[in-house]
């Protein structure tokens, strides 16, 4: 089965105040306070029962606008190459990308999340919810981004990034 297509279907949209990628903070610590709204598809939305009692949820979606896979990258916050898989690019062989967003609130099939750093228009292919008890781990290591200086990253992170 290795090499057989895998397809799947949005469950939805990401709605965004992001709509130029050079202007999109290129994570949610560096989003903070940028507010979204994500669309589920109303034969979806029987699955967002009892989401609201979760603080932050995980965003799982398609990198819409990924020009294509490369296996060897220069993060944003590193001027030295790295492998796609030790970092959060989007040119990967898979255009599949992850947040951790805060759930303000679900109003039916719509929910209102903040430190949202993905492209408005962006393809929902699933959520979770993020959780204490399963996800907080401590950390040790962090790969190259131990040798990252804060205030650099920072200033990287939110990009053009105008608020």
């Amino acid at each position: 089965m290795i090499g057989m297509p895998i397809i799947y279907r949005p469950i939805g949209v990401i709605h965004s105040e992001h709509t130029i990628a050079e202007e999109t903070p290129i994570q949610p610590v560096y989003a903070k306070g940028c507010k979204g709204q994500v669309k589920v598809f109303a034969e979806f939305a029987e699955g967002l029962r009892d989401l609201e009692g979760f603080s932050y949820i995980y965003l799982l979606y398609h990198f819409h606008q990924s020009t294509g896979a490369k296996l060897l990258v220069k993060p944003f916050l590193q001027d030295a190459e790295h492998g796609v898989f030790a970092t959060r690019a989007p040119c990967r062989p898979n255009a599949i990308g992850l947040s951790i967003v805060k759930l303000i609130k679900r109003e039916g099939n719509v929910l209102h999340v903040e430190n949202v750093d993905v492209i408005d228009g962006t393809p929902l292919l699933d959520i979770k919810p993020y959780t204490a008890k399963f996800d907080l781990y401590e950390v040790t290591k962090s790969g190259w981004q131990d040798e990252v200086d804060d205030v650099l990253a920072r200033k990287r992170g939110k990009r053009n990034y105008k608020k």
